[in-house]
């Protein structure tokens, strides 16, 4: 047996190798998930049994050549929850939270306690989830095309108390699926938004999450384009759309919401000041 100290240098020099700046936070992650303890290096003494041993090595040199954290320990938190996740599904990241805060205020401003919300391209359900434990009286319905993430998206609304959203196995791209929605409050969507050139320079981790929840075309908008023209219709008048989207689309996606109609456009930024989000009102 190996004491956790020593442990702890081999494992960590192995991952600063590709990250120095994350390193501490990474192995710490992993010690904590495979020996079960919030704090594991109290002891740094204490042995490590053989078996719990050759697997924090493990993962510790998968995550050295560039395997997702979030993969490897096979779960990640978003707004306070937890959320099983793996290949086929996309992370949660804490960006996406601005979008939840934002469909919040619009609530709390429209004093709207019960509204009925879609998520589409739900993908994990960290934002449905969110908003349902934030409004438990609300109606949320979850949109997801792949059968990988939708394995995801139901594990995650029942690991979170969240068993009543709806979930609708779909493509958010057709009318059909539109026409199952009618009478929203509020729709909202993160949607897939890399470009063309985005796809050609991620970074090795990015590489492992699904491309359909990622490409969104050549310049990135054609989920914007195509979701905010089809699901228009699906909006009560005066009820909202709110959208993430990527670095520097924000003036794109504005406009391609009031080309229909939408109005009293409102942009947030994140919390790396970056403007993250938008929504908008169904006029």
């Amino acid at each position: 047996m190996v004491r956790k100290g020593e442990l702890y240098a081999q494992c960590r020099e192995l991952i600063a190798q590709r990250d120095e700046d994350s390193a501490d936070f990474e192995i710490k992650c992993i010690f904590q998930d495979i020996l079960g303890e919030k704090f594991p290096m109290f002891a740094p003494k204490e042995l490590v049994p053989d078996d719990k041993a050759a697997e924090i090595l493990s993962v510790s040199k998968r995550r050295s050549e560039g395997y997702p954290l979030q993969y490897l320990l096979g779960q990640w938190e978003f707004w306070g929850c937890n959320f099983k996740v793996g290949e086929g599904v996309l992370i949660p990241r804490p960006d996406t939270e601005t979008l939840v805060e934002q469909v919040l205020d619009i609530c709390r401003k429209e004093k709207l306690t019960d509204p009925k919300i879609a998520d589409l391209c739900s993908g994990s359900g960290c934002i449905a989830v969110a908003l349902k434990k934030e409004l438990p009286k609300a109606e949320v319905y979850a949109v997801e095309l792949s059968e990988k993430a939708l394995y995801y998206l139901r594990q995650n609304t029942e690991l979170n108390g969240c068993g009543d959203i709806k979930i609708i196995s779909g493509d958010v791209l057709k009318s059909e699926t539109a026409r199952q929605i009618t009478g929203l409050d509020v729709l909202v969507s993160n949607p897939p938004y890399l470009t063309f050139q985005d796809m050609s320079e991620l970074m090795i981790e990015v590489r492992y999450e699904p491309e359909s929840a990622l490409f969104g075309g050549e310049d990135g908008l054609d989920f914007y384009r195509a979701v905010t023209e089809l699901w228009k219709a699906s909006i009560k008048d005066g009820g909202f759309i709110a959208y993430e989207f990527g670095f520097g689309q924000h003036d794109a996606v504005k406009d391609i919401l009031e080309k229909n109609g939408f109005t009293n456009v409102e942009l947030r930024r994140d919390g790396a000041d970056i403007i993250r989000t938008a929504a908008a009102v169904n006029n």
